[in-house]
């Protein structure tokens, strides 16, 4: 593999991306979607981007992962856990629940997806919200709603990156008998206890010496190191790694820690440079066949799970006495990002799910759910302040 070639690859994309940014910025709507749609176009462009390797490719997907959502879960205060914390785990678990009842389903009919396991997955994968998308749209803004949507962003993260992988491995079992659920519910409960553990061990370790301790140099460097050691001290005890970076975020963005502000500054800057490779390589990898039909059922499938997330909302127990409109808000704000990306990128990668004659069904769904609830995003923050009485910026 050529090394020049390959930093030709990375130039391009990132000056592609740069000025996607600017263009996003002035049409005010988010650069993840622009970003994927230009990964799309650079399929026709002369340049040879598939000399990048696919190892090569997680590993920034993973790095960029880990970063953004470290990011997002650092900015929410334990004040907000005690005011936010209940409704948004009531409504991330009712999302899981009807998705997988039901979304699964219509993927099933709509879709004609015959393999069970594989609708369970792609329900599952749906049933998240992007803590990177949620917090660059609302940004400094911020009431009941939005702080509603943000912590609910953080939380549903880790579930989205665990689902698949649990139903994988009942996929490798070969059997959907009731037993096989019962086997994950240990190793279920061993990732979050493991993964809670590990977050609060290095963030006990290191964040003790940053209160003392900060250079331009090195606290950067020890905070990018300790997010990475707890992803894979985490993964590798067969904890879930995403979950132990939320919490070390959370512990992170709670202390006392010299020059905070600017560490964050500089974690969200180096997580966005490299979100810029992993949407446009989204777009770039996954080949979509857009025929008039996979797009017809393919909208009506997103519809039926914007149906979905609406009645999960509505049936919350929202303290707040949120209207109507705040709660239809609320539902159609759900768009997916990086971690969902993580996903595609990881099954594109593994044996058992590739093997399934439907896996490119599955994953071309993904890719399209992407675009749309990006875009129903971008376009419900242009009449944010009909809904929610606050102008938001996409």
């Amino acid at each position: 593999m050529d090394p020049v070639s390959i930093l030709t690859s990375l130039t391009v994309i990132l000056v592609v991306g740069i000025l996607i940014g600017i263009i996003a910025k002035k049409l005010g709507i988010p650069n993840m979607l622009l970003l994927i749609l230009m990964g799309i176009l650079l399929r026709q462009s002369p340049f040879d981007f598939s000399i990048l390797a696919d190892n090569f490719l997680i590993t920034i997907s993973i790095l960029t992962m880990v970063m953004l959502v470290f990011d997002g879960s650092s900015r929410l205060k334990i004040k907000e856990l005690d005011t936010y914390s209940m409704v948004s785990i009531e409504i991330t678990l009712l999302v899981v629940v009807f998705n997988l009842l039901f979304l699964s389903i219509a993927t099933y009919f709509i879709m004609g997806v015959k393999s069970v396991l594989l609708c369970f997955l792609f329900a599952g994968v749906m049933s998240g919200t992007d803590p990177s998308s949620v917090l660059m749209l609302f940004q400094t803004k911020s009431n009941k709603v939005t702080d509603l949507l943000k912590f609910e962003s953080i939380i549903n993260t880790p579930i989205v990156v665990l689902i698949p992988f649990i139903i994988l491995d009942i996929m490798k079992l070969g059997s959907l008998e009731v037993t096989s659920f019962v086997d994950q519910i240990l190793p279920f409960l061993q990732q979050i206890v493991v993964a809670i553990g590990t977050g609060v061990f290095i963030g006990l370790i290191v964040f003790r010496g940053m209160k003392k301790f900060y250079s331009e140099q090195i606290s950067p460097l020890m905070l990018i190191t300790s997010a990475l050691m707890t992803y894979i001290l985490a993964q590798n005890m067969d904890g879930n790694g995403v979950l132990a970076v939320t919490v070390l975020g959370l512990m992170f963005g709670n202390i006392y820690i010299k020059q905070k502000a600017s560490l964050q500054e500089f974690s969200y800057m180096l997580s966005n440079s490299f979100e810029i490779i992993v949407f446009i390589f989204v777009g770039f990898l996954i080949s979509v066949s857009f025929t008039w039909e996979l797009i017809v059922r393919s909208l009506v499938l997103f519809l039926i799970m914007q149906v979905l997330r609406f009645l999960a909302v509505y049936s919350s127990h929202l303290h707040d006495n949120l209207t109507l409109k705040n709660k239809i808000f609320m539902a159609l704000n759900a768009p997916k990002g990086i971690a969902v990306a993580v996903v595609a990128f990881l099954l594109m990668q593994d044996k058992v799910f590739t093997s399934s004659p439907e896996s490119t069904t599955i994953i071309n769904l993904i890719l399209l759910f992407l675009i749309y609830s990006l875009t129903s995003s971008a376009i419900l923050s242009k009449f944010s302040k009909f809904f929610i009485h606050l102008k938001v910026e996409a």
